[in-house]
């Protein structure tokens, strides 16, 4: 019979994390451990209050299949014991982790895909005055991060945009609304991220009005953050965006995080990795989906002001495997 346990952690940030939504300034996460064999797997999950979760209704549903668990459930099992989310997640993640330990394996080497020696990550920008954020990201593109992600709410979009490319004139610029933008007003927004050369919009409305998307000519790509969860919502996705972000938090685990990119893909999606505030154990988990990924935003733990150990290897827009 294994043995499983799930208990809450909590990370400080080395500093404040501000979004539309916001501020944090410590990660809450929910670990499952299941030892099987002589061999102790984990995995991590972070509840999202905008979901609907926090650590104590994520650990509830844990705890429903715990009985289940110890007696051997299978991964194709929990997706039909758990609904997508957080809670799903961190179970899927550890029975992967043990499955690949059992196998005397890394993940990656389990699922056989290979991986390079570094990959380029988003490094965030969160949300302060033009100045900070200018300031911001010119230290972290003279650290090495060549790609920056940009958190706006809905304030002060042209000041904060104009003084951060005037600062960063060569770097990569993907920006992220969090949902806080409206209809009116979007097209003209839009315009003014292309002629700053941005790459990328990231959820700029509020889920529930992605029709508004189905006959909006725009002169950059839009990604699906908020909108897409699991494989069942492509379908409405489809000349709304041109892009989907996977999180293995949304997804309910790394099994479904790989079907939705192999279906994705397969309607013409690029793809966007990203992650929560979580440590280094929740990045390690979403490694096998990089390599199909157009932008990876897996910059959590370095928000952390102590990480997991043994922990990832991080650098100012750089994540070394």
């Amino acid at each position: 019979m294994r043995n499983v346990s799930v208990y809450e952690e909590s990370w400080p940030l080395n500093t404040p994390f501000t979004i539309a939504r916001g501020t944090r300034e410590q990660a809450i996460v929910v670990v499952v451990e299941i030892e099987d064999a002589g061999i102790k797997a984990v995995g991590e999950c972070t509840p999202y209050l905008r979901y609907g979760e926090t650590a104590a209704s994520v650990m509830a549903q844990i705890t429903t299949v715990i009985p289940a668990l110890q007696q051997g459930l299978s991964r194709h099992e929990l997706q039909v014991a758990l609904p997508p989310g957080a809670a799903r997640n961190a179970v899927d993640c550890a029975l992967w982790n043990l499955e690949a330990c059992l196998a005397g394996l890394t993940l990656p080497q389990y699922l056989r895909t290979p991986l390079p020696e570094s990959v380029v990550m988003a490094q965030t920008v969160v949300i302060d005055t033009p100045e900070r954020m200018a300031q911001a990201a010119r230290r972290l593109w003279l650290g090495g991060a060549h790609l920056l992600k940009i958190k706006l709410d809905d304030r002060l979009i042209t000041e904060r945009m104009v003084a951060i490319r005037t600062a960063v004139p060569e770097a990569t610029l993907i920006v992220d609304a969090n949902e806080s933008w409206h209809v009116e007003g979007l097209a003209a927004r839009c315009q003014l991220l292309a002629d700053l050369n941005v790459a990328m919009l990231e959820q700029p409305l509020p889920a529930a009005e992605d029709s508004a998307l189905a006959h909006f000519v725009h002169p950059l790509p839009i990604c699906a953050d908020e909108s897409c969860h699991t494989r069942s919502q492509l379908g409405e996705l489809l000349h709304r965006y041109e892009m989907v972000n996977i999180k293995l938090d949304k997804a309910g685990g790394l099994t479904e995080a790989l079907a939705l990119q192999q279906a994705a893909i397969s309607a013409g999606f690029e793809i966007m990795l990203g992650c929560m505030l979580c440590t280094s154990r929740a990045i390690t988990a979403a490694l096998p989906l990089t390599p199909a990924a157009r932008f990876l935003d897996l910059d959590g733990p370095s928000w952390l002001a102590v990480d997991v150990e043994p922990g990832l290897n991080f650098t100012p827009g750089m994540l070394h495997l």
